[in-house]
């Protein structure tokens, strides 16, 4: 049996077009913008002295955009699973909150009560975002048992990743506890995922 403990870094894509705009991208994509690109050029530096051995990305664009810029400064094994995707927005995909707010407000209302449920009309539900991303740690940390790793993500998928960790409910009226691209750092040991440092470095000011 595998019992070697594996460190894993937790970071969000750097900024997109449709993340300027404010518009929910969900599994389809939108290029790096300038400011993206630079964003990730100075994470590459900062996250260059922390000894990571291998990147996973999400398979969507922006972050494999996002990853093979970091990697210029790592230059280490860097590859791709689909399971890190980002949340299935469904119907709301490309809109903005506020345009989703004037159109559907009474249904987004009820949605976001149903916390983990929470499910986007045609799109996916948090504890399925969650499922994957949990499976995908574990094959990860199976594969390559004793690495330090960095996932290059999400925020939905780093919400859920997290939330569940701590515990939360996923409702609106909790208060915030993630900070804007930062560095989170959890431990899979066993199969058993550890939270061991949230929000343990800022990438950006």
């Amino acid at each position: 049996m595998k019992t070697d403990s594996t460190q894993i870094g937790l970071i969000r894509h750097s900024m997109t077009l449709w993340n300027e705009e404010k518009k929910i991208q969900g599994q389809l994509d939108s290029p790096l913008s300038c400011r993206g690109r630079a964003m990730a050029e100075t994470w590459g530096e900062t996250l260059g002295a922390l000894g990571w051995q291998r990147i996973i990305s999400s398979d969507l664009g922006r972050a494999k955009d996002t990853a093979a810029i970091i990697n210029q400064q790592l230059h280490i094994p860097c590859s791709t699973d689909g399971l890190l995707r980002e949340q299935d927005w469904g119907a709301w995909t490309g809109l903005t909150l506020a345009e989703i707010k004037q159109q559907d407000k009474a249904l987004l209302k009820v949605a976001q009560k149903k916390g983990w449920q929470f499910r986007p009309p045609g799109g996916e539900s948090r504890q399925t975002v969650l499922k994957r991303s949990l499976e995908a740690l574990n094959q990860a940390s199976q594969t390559w048992p004793g690495q330090r790793m960095l996932i290059v993500c999400h925020e939905g998928v780093i919400k859920c990743l997290l939330y569940h960790l701590c515990g939360r409910a996923f409702l609106p009226e909790e208060p915030t506890i993630l900070k804007k691209y930062h560095l989170h750092i959890l431990a899979m040991h066993n199969s058993a995922l550890a939270l061991t440092h949230l929000n343990h470095l800022p990438l950006s000011a």
